[in-house]
């Protein structure tokens, strides 16, 4: 089975999704931000910033991910991944993104967990172009997910019709090569 057949892409609140997971695009301290972060953090309750301080104290580093319950959210647990700060591109910031999907992938499976959501990882605060991401994440997750069976669908969801177009364009032009 080609993997794209299990990523889709589509416009909404990441905070809204009844998947098992959402993943959080998160900074390294886990304690909140503006953004999707603090959507999350918001939609969640005040659980989910104290779970993160208690169970992940030092935070994570860009490009790994750390696991909390999904309190208030549809979704069981969130998955905090944290993207690169864009720095244009010539700072290892690709395969930090990709690390971030793969990581985030990965804890997904090793729980057990079959359907996840995501947002545009770096690519509002941080500043990852959407047409230099897009390509960059759908790769990964779909790399990954050749190796993890188990998930069986993956969402992009995406602020604006024009990152959904972005990703939409990325993820057809993958699949077909």
């Amino acid at each position: 089975m080609n993997p794209f057949d299990r990523i889709g892409c589509a416009l909404g609140d990441l905070t809204a999704e009844r998947v098992d997971a959402i993943v959080n695009a998160a900074n390294e301290t886990l304690r909140g931000g503006g953004g999707v972060d603090g959507a999350i953090h918001r939609a969640a309750g005040p659980g989910l910033l104290e779970e993160c301080v208690r169970l992940h104290p030092e935070g994570c580093p860009t490009g790994d991910v750390r696991v909390t319950a999904g309190f208030g959210l549809p979704a069981r647990f969130v998955i905090h991944a944290v993207g690169p700060v864009y720095r244009g591109g010539a700072s290892g910031e690709a395969e930090l993104l990709a690390r971030c999907h793969r990581r985030a992938l990965e804890v997904a499976a090793e729980l057990g967990l079959a359907t996840i959501a995501f947002p545009a990882i770096s690519c509002g605060a941080y500043g990852y172009p959407w047409s230099e991401a897009a390509p960059i994440a759908l790769a990964a997750t779909a790399a990954t997910l050749r190796e993890r069976p188990a998930i069986q669908r993956v969402r992009f969801v995406l602020a604006s019709v024009e990152i959904r177009r972005t990703f939409d364009d990325a993820r057809t032009r993958l699949a077909a090569s």
